[in-house]
């Protein structure tokens, strides 16, 4: 194998790993329609694949818009101790979720049934921009 593949790999593995060590932990719930009116958007629909920001994270409206990358990483009760269905989804964010702990994410209950069973409520999840 040559240098320049080597170098390559080397480069590559190396952006995985980044990708993950930025990844954030925390856990996810769902809502359900109606999404609008939200605090970014008033009455302008954005679609479903969307996310209510905890306050840390919403920074008074500063998210709007922003999108993020979430993956279920596992169940945090028993009812459904495998929730995850092995995906990753991209949502923006459209709103504030007042009542979110700060490592928490409030998907629409589309997205949320994307990455995991719905019967499971909540579960583990990672997160990154």
């Amino acid at each position: 194998m040559g240098s320049m593949t080597r170098a390559l790999i080397l480069f590559a593995m190396v952006a995985c790993l980044i990708s993950v060590a930025h990844a954030i932990a925390g856990q996810a719930t769902f809502y359900t329609p109606s999404y609008v009116p939200s605090s970014c958007y008033g009455y302008q629909g954005r679609g479903v694949m969307i996310v209510a920001a905890n306050h840390k994270l919403f920074a008074g409206k500063s998210a709007c818009g922003r999108r993020y990358r979430v993956r279920c990483t596992g169940g945090t009760n028993a009812g459904v101790p495998h929730p995850c269905k092995g995906k990753s989804i991209d949502v923006t964010v459209v709103d504030l979720c007042p009542g979110c702990a700060s490592n928490q994410l409030d998907l629409s209950q589309e997205a949320f049934a994307m990455i995991a069973n719905p019967d499971a409520g909540r579960i583990n999840i990672d997160y990154r921009r």
